[in-house]
């Protein structure tokens, strides 16, 4: 079995890796304390203070005139300016370089505007640049967060490949008592094993080595990407490491109908061939059946019972974005396939969903005109109409019942005037021995 000193860089291929912004710049420092091989680390910023505690080997402040050594204050615009003013340093910078990472927080000012001007200026020089960006915590605000999907569609155009990390998925995978510090820590961590992933398949030899041609033909125009690292331990450790990557819990994407697929595994001196077999198998059948895939292998002695696993998926012919991970509950109604709009077909009409009965006019029965011919004319120029021309399924209508003789309101039948003009009355028949007929009408008026 050939060996390989793991330290040994490959020097056909120069890879710089620009951190733009604060966000950006620090993950440059984290990818520095990791020791990355073969890596030329690039820290741009408006900020001159920030600027100064960067790791970087090279450090370039951009915007001088328009910010004084400030920041943006969280204006792209201000960003974008910034690296157009430096437009000729930053091409000085990034020339000769064979791959460029152009790494960044979106939201804020530096990274979110002058990202794409950076990486515009790349791949103008023929450079393969890929952009491995963030995106902000919900919490951070809707202003940021509009900024940062405004920041990725603009580098969207101006990168081969994109890789985008949204710091919400953090908030699945960490435990109640993560800090913020901590938090934003992981988030730059996922952003140095991304670029860590690629350039590692590049600088260091394998096994069955991948190199910088292989890297090119997936990534080359390739639009948004999938990027996963998975690493397992013990018995299922391979398979687990698999399944880590394809699924990768701190991404929105999935590698389903990927046409280009890169994988890398890495493992100890006991690493078994079945076991690579499993997972790269359970890898590809998640790919498009088409797809094609370079596949690379390689032997860490210092990982002995641990194995790692990169997938790095493009080519889709639409969106790899997804809303759930595969087993959620909303899966079952979302995989349903659609079904194509009804064609208006008088033979086959589409069927009417059934539903709760509704009272509506639809539902009565249908009224029909009578007949001129079996219209008749009273004799005294009354119209009248046969039984054949009443309306259809209406019944008969009954005559209203007329009140019974003993029911009728009993106030209708008395005289008001009658109870006050009795006593009076009397009087007058014992006097006189007669009453005058008086109407009843008259009697209350009487003195």
């Amino acid at each position: 079995m050939l060996e390989f000193d793991n330290t040994e860089v490959n020097s056909f291929a120069s890879i710089k890796v620009v951190g733009v912004g604060g966000a950006g710049t620090n993950a440059v420092n984290r990818m520095v304390d990791a020791n990355i091989q073969g890596v030329e680390f690039i820290a741009i910023n408006t900020d001159l203070q920030a600027l100064n505690l960067s790791k970087a080997d090279v450090k370039l402040q951009i915007g001088e005139k328009i910010t004084k050594g400030l920041g943006a204050g969280a204006k792209p615009e201000v960003g974008m300016q910034a690296a157009e003013e430096s437009r000729e340093d930053i091409a000085n910078i990034v020339k000769g370089a064979d791959l460029v990472f152009v790494t960044c927080g979106m939201g804020g000012g530096t990274g979110t505007g002058a990202a794409p001007v950076i990486a515009g200026i790349a791949r103008d020089m023929g450079i393969l640049t890929i952009g491995v960006v963030s995106k902000p915590f919900a919490f951070e605000g809707k202003q940021r967060m509009r900024n940062a999907e405004s920041g990725i569609e603009q580098l969207k155009s101006r990168v081969d490949t994109l890789v985008v990390v949204p710091n919400e998925r953090l908030l699945q995978v960490v435990t109640k008592g993560t800090t913020i510090m901590e938090a934003f820590r992981q988030s730059d961590d996922t952003l140095r094993q991304g670029i860590q992933g690629i350039s590692d398949l590049i600088a260091v030899p394998s096994l069955i080595n991948l190199d910088f041609a292989d890297v090119r033909t997936v990534m080359q125009s390739g639009g948004l990407a999938h990027m996963g690292i998975g690493i397992g331990k013990g018995e299922s450790r391979m398979v687990d490491a698999a399944k880590q990557a394809v699924e990768s819990p701190m991404l929105e994407t999935s590698i389903d109908g990927a046409r280009a697929v890169l994988i890398n595994i890495t493992g100890g001196t006991d690493t078994s061939i079945l076991d690579i077999n499993e997972a790269a198998t359970l890898i590809t059948q998640a790919a498009d059946p088409e797809a094609n895939i370079i596949f690379g292998a390689g032997i860490d002695e210092s990982l002995e019972d641990e194995v790692r696993v990169t997938v790095i998926a493009t080519g889709f012919e639409k969106t790899p974005f997804v809303t759930a991970k595969p087993g959620a509950a909303g899966d079952a109604r979302s995989a349903r396939p659609v079904a194509a709009p009804a064609q208006n077909d008088p033979a086959h009409p589409a069927p009417i969903p059934e539903g709760p009965e509704v009272p509506s006019f639809v539902n009565q029965p249908r009224y029909v005109m009578p007949d001129r011919e079996n219209r008749r004319t009273s004799l005294y120029g009354q119209r009248t109409f046969d039984d054949q021309t009443t309306r259809a399924a209406q019944p008969a209508e009954k005559p209203a019942e007329q009140p019974a003789e003993a029911e009728r309101d009993p106030f209708y039948d008395e005289d008001p005037f009658e109870e006050a003009e009795q006593q009076p009355a009397e009087k007058k028949q014992g006097r006189r021995g007669f009453t005058p007929d008086i109407p009843p009408f008259l009697r209350g008026r009487r003195k």
